[in-house]
């Protein structure tokens, strides 16, 4: 599965399908679309996880107390479910955890536009001017996204 993936991801940045002029598109499970030029002037976190995952779990409050108290000043965060059953077992997932931040389900087309994920979770970090600066395979802490978006 992770070669098709690869394959199609190489093949969508080869031919330019996928990639947004300015940055990714993705449509989250309420249907809006998720630009990533709609963020400028604010950190971007954009994190692959799934449900069965323990680490994916553990970072989750972190991510919702950054994203509640930041997301109208300097940072947001999006979700992507990879590797999952069906969308109702990530509404679901998404109810319990409290997630208050957009959810995408991820798929070949996601992959293409934000990166690969061959570790789960996987963090994307895009700057205030929306470049991607920063990528982190495994458990991300509030502290560890603190030092980055601070710089130190």
């Amino acid at each position: 599965m992770y070669a098709r993936l690869l394959l199609a991801f190489m093949l969508l940045m080869l031919s330019g399908i996928g990639m947004a002029e300015d940055g990714f598109k993705l449509r989250d499970t309420s249907g809006k679309v998720q630009r990533l030029s709609d963020y400028k002037g604010k950190w971007v976190l954009v994190n692959y996880w799934a449900t069965w995952c323990p680490p994916c779990l553990e970072e989750v409050p972190d991510l919702v107390n950054l994203h509640d108290q930041r997301h109208k000043r300097d940072l947001a965060v999006i979700g992507v479910a990879w590797e999952y059953k069906n969308p109702a077992e990530v509404a679901h997932f998404v109810d319990d955890m409290l997630m208050s931040y957009p959810i995408v389900l991820g798929d070949a087309e996601v992959a293409a536009q934000i990166g690969p994920n061959t570790v789960l979770p996987t963090t994307y970090f895009y700057n205030p001017q929306g470049q991607l600066v920063k990528v982190k395979r495994g458990l991300v802490t509030r502290a560890f996204i603190e030092s980055v978006v601070s710089g130190k």
